[in-house]
C-alpha cells in the first residue's frame, strides 16, 4: 500500500462514520472492481433501477452490470425521444433504487448536488426507495464550504462541456453564478441526514471516478 492509498484509507473510514452519524449506511473499498461487487450484494436481483446522469456509475462498470443483469432497468440511454426521457426520469420516484454519485462531499458526511433539470436531485431528495451513491475519493473536500465550491467550479463547468451546453463556465471553466437559459446549476442540494435510515447507500472508492 503507497502513502496515497494510506491516506486514503484513513480518511475514508473517518468519512464512512460521518455518514453513518447522519443515518446512512457506508461503506469503503478500494477499486471500482469492489465497488460494483458490494453494489450488487445491496442490490435484489429483479429490484427496479433508475439513474441519472452520473459518469461514476459507467466508469465503475455498475452501469454494465445492471443493464447486463437480472433487474428491470428503466435506462434513459437506451430511448430516442424527449418524450420517453421524460417518462424514465418519473419512473424513477417508484424505483427500488436509483443510482448515482454527488459533485462533492466534505469530510463531515455532507454532500453537494447541482443540476439543470433536476430530476437527479429530485430523486435523491424524495420517491426511490433506495439511492446507491459511489463516490470516487477525489471528491472528497475538507468543509461543506469546499463541497459547494467544488461542485460549482469544478464539477459543473466540466459537466456543461460533456453535455455540450453553451453557459459560462464551459467556455471559461469556473462558475460565473449565471442566468443563462441553459444554466447547469439551476437546482443546488444540499443532504446532510437521511430521515428514512440507510434509505442512501454510499460506497466510497480509493479512485478517481467522475467529475
Amino acid at each position: 500500500m503507497d502513502v496515497r492509498q494510506m491516506r486514503n484509507e484513513v480518511l475514508g473510514k473517518r468519512v464512512v462514520q460521518a455518514l453513518e452519524s447522519r443515518n446512512m449506511e457506508a461503506y469503503y473499498v478500494e477499486t471500482k472492481e469492489e465497488a460494483v461487487k458490494k453494489a450488487l450484494e445491496l442490490i435484489q436481483k429483479g429490484s427496479t433501477i433508475s439513474m441519472g446522469g452520473a459518469a461514476s456509475v459507467k466508469e465503475c462498470g455498475l452501469y454494465d452490470a445492471v443493464s447486463n443483469g437480472d433487474y428491470v432497468f428503466y435506462d434513459r440511454d437506451r430511448v430516442n425521444t424527449q418524450e420517453e426521457k421524460e417518462e424514465i426520469a418519473l419512473r424513477a420516484f417508484s424505483a427500488d433504487w436509483f443510482l448515482g454519485s454527488v459533485n462533492a462531499m466534505s469530510e463531515n458526511g455532507v454532500f453537494i448536488n447541482i443540476d439543470g433539470n433536476a430530476n437527479r436531485v429530485a430523486a435523491y431528495a424524495y420517491g426511490p426507495k433506495n439511492v446507491l451513491l459511489i463516490v470516487g475519493m477525489n471528491k472528497i473536500v475538507k468543509t461543506e464550504a469546499d463541497a459547494m465550491s467544488r461542485a460549482r467550479n469544478e464539477a459543473a463547468p466540466i459537466n456543461a462541456q460533456r453535455f455540450g451546453i453553451d453557459t459560462p463556465c464551459s467556455k471559461n471553466g469556473t462558475c460565473f453564478d449565471c442566468k443563462s437559459p441553459q444554466c447547469i446549476c439551476c437546482q443546488i442540494l444540499t443532504t446532510r441526514f437521511s430521515r428514512i435510515k440507510g434509505r442512501f447507500k454510499i460506497i466510497l472508492v480509493d479512485e478517481n471516478l467522475g467529475f
